[in-house]
């Protein structure tokens, strides 16, 4: 018997996810320990070994780690001062970013501070040409002047990031050998490693969370690394990458950029994993947890990816306020609506939920650790859609009191009953969500009326029904162990790495030697970080795509080639393909203008993971095991109780009604009808709908 471990580390809980080779899972949800994540870890780590009734030892599988340690760092700035070396008279980029303002008509607009202040900025004599002609080299004693400057500053981490490096990164290179040399108690990284892509701003911005982050998740990964061993597991941790892959800890510690969306990522993934096994070819994912919700499009089952996203946004979910990462990751939409979101009323007398959320620590009022704000879970307990002696199976009672008094505060503050104002806590939450889902479908062209809805997460399947109503979703899909679903989605993820490198050409004009030798660099690397995994070689695949655009344009579309363009040199499909994606975007295309490729990208896969399901639901249809009064469609509505394992496959119950499980609870509607399907999924369907 095999057994794989995969651990999803939270803003609010950390999931524990323990399954053997036919396919039983055993699972643990547990607070997130902030101040050492690995307390958390290895507590729910030890849970799931002593209800299974084995030792690490006997975990002879896969190791597998999503985890928020990067993208707490860069919100709570809690890094390592960190120096950025760049092209001399260039020392402001961070501070100048690209002039985008994300909000035109406000005057006082704002922007995260730079990662790295200006005075620890520092600017040497080089020059690049677009060409990748060196022009100018620095000297070795001007980099052991900069050396001393950096060590004098204290600054524990350096990002180098010239102009046009992307194209020849020699300097780069040269100038990061020497500190390194020099510095060998410093953390060095440069852009060309990193992110070697077109655009100086936010390749500077993905160099600087890069170092910014190294000093931190690199001795976190390695602490895992060492304690795993000492505790007798036998395999080094794979670590989920935003893209949607997994590599080892060690090409993952030179990256942290590339885990900043881990946890959400394998939530994605789940969902495709899903997808094909029910042989559902679009739906929309949508997780909502503890501290956030996401949401995300599922084509042909497989997830949209974008090369660039944003961290610590100043408006948290607007876009342009915050710092641009360019590396490839799963296209998610998200917004502050979780479990821990706080409600409060505005300076116009609204109720409003988020983004601030009550985190683990203290939590939402109910948690009893000295939180007085009503939250999205309060919410939930005072309408009565989850059971205060039965979250987490009873193993973590709700203070239904505290909830009370905080909802009396809230409803005092609105003029209404505090029952009313849970309700509206929880329909506002859910026209969020939906109104974010809806934006990020239309943004890509994709039309999300008629898609199921596939819900996950710690308070998704309370939600979902709504959100699927006002989305005019065919269905909601709630899977079995839905709460800690992220963390399944690395068990059935493949090793993966996606690479880009920038490398502007006109389609009519391919130097096809040359664009053989970036691809085969790409090829080359992933196929090293794969291998340092653990995988064969013969066991790799390589998945060609580009960024291409019309001569002229400032945006890409990211286009997937269907087979490798080295072995045909096919440029015609290549802009037929083009094409095709633009006007999917746009709805037209200016055929008459040359098209250029921007950047090749390559993704790197390891074998597919077989799937088992995760568990049997029962062989003869269940009864209601209570009855309780719930708050959330009308006032004190008798609704029934359902324990979910209690349901057998084909099993039909009517709404409104709850059906709950140890880590979560899912909420059905009036006038909606809930099935369980062969994989034991609970698929929801609104009556009469067209």
């Amino acid at each position: 018997m095999t057994y794989s471990l995969a651990v999803d580390i939270g803003g609010t809980f950390t999931d524990i996810v323990l399954r053997n080779s036919d396919g039983r899972l055993t699972v643990d949800k547990t607070l997130t320990t902030h101040d050492d994540l690995l307390e958390g870890f290895f507590g729910g780590v030890n849970s799931v070994l002593s209800k299974t009734g084995i030792s690490s030892e006997a975990v002879d599988g896969v190791v597998v780690h999503a985890t928020t340690v990067v993208t707490n760092a860069l919100i709570e700035r809690k890094g390592p001062p960190t120096a950025l070396v760049v092209t001399e008279g260039f020392r402001d980029v961070l501070s100048i970013r690209n002039e985008h303002r994300y909000d035109m008509y406000d005057p006082q607009i704002e922007f995260p501070e730079p990662l790295v202040p200006e005075h620890l900025t520092f600017g040497i004599a080089e020059r690049t040409l677009a060409d990748g002609t060196v022009l100018e080299t620095p000297s070795e004693e001007q980099i052991d002047n900069l050396a001393r400057t950096i060590r004098e500053s204290g600054a524990k981490s350096v990002a180098v990031c010239f102009l046009n490096s992307f194209v020849n990164a020699h300097n780069e290179t040269l100038v990061a050998g020497r500190l390194a040399r020099v510095l060998n108690d410093v953390f060095i990284c440069t852009s060309s490693d990193v992110a070697p892509q077109i655009r100086e701003y936010p390749r500077a911005s993905t160099a600087a969370v890069n170092a910014y982050t190294m000093p931190i998740s690199q001795p976190y990964l390695r602490r895992l690394s060492d304690r795993l061993r000492s505790e007798g597991f036998s395999n080094t941790p794979l670590i989920m990458l935003s893209s949607g892959g997994v590599v080892g800890a060690e090409t993952a510690g030179r990256n942290p950029v590339r885990m900043i969306e881990s946890g959400p990522a394998a939530g994605a993934l789940a969902a495709c994993h899903y997808a094909e096994v029910l042989g559902i070819d679009r739906l929309m994912s949508f997780d909502m947890g503890g501290t956030t919700a996401k949401a995300c499009l599922i084509e042909n089952c497989t997830p949209l990816i974008t090369g660039l996203f944003e961290v610590d946004r100043r408006y948290r979910f607007k876009e342009g306020s915050g710092l641009p990462v360019t590396v490839p990751s799963i296209d998610l939409i998200e917004i502050g609506a979780g479990g821990g979101s706080i409600a409060h009323v505005d300076d116009l007398g609204l109720l409003k939920v988020g983004p601030e959320s009550a985190g683990s620590n203290p939590g939402p009022a109910c948690y009893g650790r000295g939180g007085d704000n009503a939250t999205v879970t309060d919410a939930d307990l005072m309408l009565g859609l989850i059971d205060a002696d039965n979250f987490l199976g009873g193993d973590m009672h709700l203070d239904k009191p505290a909830t009370e008094a905080a909802f009396a505060r809230l409803a005092h503050s609105l003029g209404t009953t505090p029952v009313l104002s849970a309700r509206g806590i929880y329909r506002v939450v859910t026209e969020a969500m939906a109104s974010a889902a809806r934006a990020h479908a239309t943004d890509r062209g994709v039309d999300y009326r008629g898609l199921p809805l596939f819900a996950f997460g710690g308070a998704g399947p309370l939600h979902a029904c709504g959100v699927a109503d006002l989305l005019q979703s065919s269905s909601v899909i709630v899977p079995p162990r839905s709460s800690v679903l992220s963390a399944f989605g690395t068990l059935v993820t493949p090793l993966r790495l996606d690479l880009v490198r920038s490398d502007l050409v006109r389609l009519d004009n391919v130097d096809w030697t040359r664009t053989e030798a970036v691809i085969g660099d790409l090829e080359k690397e992933g196929r090293a970080a794969l291998m340092e995994a653990g995988c064969a070689a013969s066991d790799i695949e390589i998945h060609i795509g580009a960024d291409m655009r019309y001569f002229g344009q400032q945006h890409e579309v990211s286009v997937v080639f269907p087979e490798d363009p080295r072995k045909t040199h096919d440029t015609a499909s290549l802009s037929a393909l083009f094409s095709d994606a633009y006007r999917t975007l746009y709805g037209v295309n200016p055929d008459h203008v040359p098209v250029e490729i921007v950047s090749w990208r390559i993704t790197v896969n390891g074998p597919a993971i077989r799937f088992h399901a995760a568990g049997q639901p029962a062989s003869e249809h269940g009864v209601p095991k209570a009855h309780r009064p719930v708050h959330a469609w009308q006032d004190n509505e008798m609704v029934p109780v359902y324990d979910r394992k209690d349901l057998a496959v084909g099993q039909s119950v009517q709404g409104p009604l709850i059906i709950e499980e140890r880590e979560t609870t899912t909420a059905i509607p009036p006038d909606w009808i809930a099935t369980i399907d062969s994989l034991g999924c609970i698929v929801a369907t609104k009556k009469n709908q067209n």
